[in-house]
């Protein structure tokens, strides 16, 4: 049955390594499910109702994900997403939690509506095939930027904004060993080398803490005897329908919140399965993403899900690559990451607390370095390339966002190409992609 639903031997896959790669893609994702309370709850919003609310969104929207669009990606409450939400939507803006929640249910409508129009595709084919590999290599530099941060090796400066942290402290230290665990287990050619080392990592990180080494440093993996199954705060189930009262109340505040939730989850949906599609192999020869429109409608549905649940919005998350990484190539992938999320509910505490950033860098960095690659296919012969690929990049890293990489990279591709003398081959849907993202660079959150 699984075989005719998925078709494993037509993905070059099997039970086993879907099975794999939707634990390690779990993994990879389940620091969300301690990091999105503590945000919104800044927000006014309950932590225990958020942490019911990420969990059980992300849940179905990966399983619907999985037998829709039948692609192996997790989806949750996306960073970046939550800090709009909380911090610009909530707190600068003055609006309340139940109005963000209101918010996110109309973008996400707005973004179904664009998915199903068949826009999906006319904006993704304007989006050169260079600029593409560009966006892909930069989520990989992104990746590896962010494993490092969370893990300490990469740490705040004030006057550098960046620097290396105490390689000595035992968080940074357990991620160095795991990551050059995990490449020595690579470039040996060893099957599933992502999975292993996160799994070696985790005992390395519990002899550590049983040894006093990094005790009590949350990044270190402990056994935690604690089980959620009493006391969930429901309370935000269906808060966005009481938002809808206070939405409207400021017309003006209500185009540029949903414009750049819209924008946002669009662009860094489109960016994540560029990326995701050339290391899966789910791009066709024509640089078309196979089944896209089923995928995007699958990431509108998971933002209406997470409104209905009461969190930020959900979106396809880059750690994904970390199934893809270990052989994950179908929708089964999705749906047994989908269903650790569900599981999660009854034993997160002790999910949370052995595989923490300082484990599950190891899968960040080493898939993001394999995204790296695809730099080779690079035409840099072309100087209109040369410029914009690396804004892509540099922006996307500097700026902690996909999305803001994209609009960079495409705005000096266009500038190049005119400053080359080929105006006239800009087409008239290029010249509104171009103001869409000259507008949210200039006005938006």
């Amino acid at each position: 049955m699984l075989e005719s639903l998925f078709k494993f031997e037509e993905n070059g896959t099997n039970l086993k390594t879907e099975i794999l790669a939707g634990i390690t893609t779990f993994l990879a994702m389940a620091y969300i499910l301690g990091v999105n309370p503590t945000m919104l709850v800044d927000g006014g919003m309950p932590t225990s109702g958020v942490f019911f609310a990420t969990a059980i969104s992300s849940g179905i929207a990966c399983i619907i994900m999985g037998l829709l669009a039948k692609y192996p990606v997790g989806l949750a409450p996306g960073m970046g997403h939550n800090a709009l939400f909380t911090y610009t939507i909530i707190i600068m803006m003055g609006n309340t939690w139940e109005t963000a929640l209101a918010a996110t249910f109309i973008s996400s409508i707005l973004f179904l509506l664009i998915t199903i129009s068949g826009l999906t595709n006319t904006i993704l084919d304007i989006i050169p095939i260079d600029l593409k590999l560009g966006i892909g290599a930069g989520i990989g530099f992104l990746l590896i930027f962010i494993g490092l941060q969370d893990c300490g090796i990469i740490i705040d400066d004030l006057s550098t904004l960046v620097s290396m942290g105490h390689l000595l402290s035992a968080p940074a230290l357990l991620a160095l060993i795991g990551i050059f665990i995990t490449i020595i287990l690579y470039v040996q050619k060893i099957n599933s080398a992502i999975f292993i080392g996160l799994i070696l990592n985790t005992v390395l990180g519990l002899i550590f803490t049983t040894l006093g080494f990094g005790t009590g440093n949350e990044l270190m993996p402990h056994i935690s005897p604690e089980i959620i199954t009493t006391n969930i705060d429901t309370s935000l189930f269906l808060g966005f329908v009481r938002g809808f009262q206070g939405l409207f109340s400021n017309i003006h505040n209500v185009i540029v919140i949903i414009f750049s939730l819209v924008f946002l989850s669009f662009f860094d949906t489109t960016g994540t399965f560029v990326s995701l599609g050339k290391q899966g192999g789910f791009i066709d020869e024509n640089g078309k993403i196979k089944r896209v429109e089923k995928a995007f409608i699958g990431n509108a549905i998971a933002g209406m899900l997470s409104s209905i649940f009461g969190t930020s919005p959900l979106t396809t998350y880059l750690e994904s690559s970390a199934g893809i990484g270990i052989g994950g190539r179908t929708g089964l992938t999705a749906i047994v990451t989908g269903s650790l999320f569900l599981l999660s509910l009854l034993f997160a505490p002790t999910v949370l607390s052995l595989f923490t950033p300082s484990v599950t860098v190891v899968a960040l960095v080493l898939v993001g370095l394999l995204m790296i690659r695809q730099l080779k296919e690079v035409n840099w012969e072309d100087n209109i390339v040369l410029v914009s690929v690396p804004m892509t990049i540099a922006m996307m890293i500097f700026s902690y966002s996909i999305s803001l990489g994209i609009a960079w990279g495409f705005i000096t591709y266009v500038i190049a190409t005119i400053a080359t003398g080929k105006i006239r081959e800009i087409s008239w849907a290029t010249w509104i992609l171009l103001i869409v993202f000259v507008i949210f660079l200039l006005f938006g959150l």
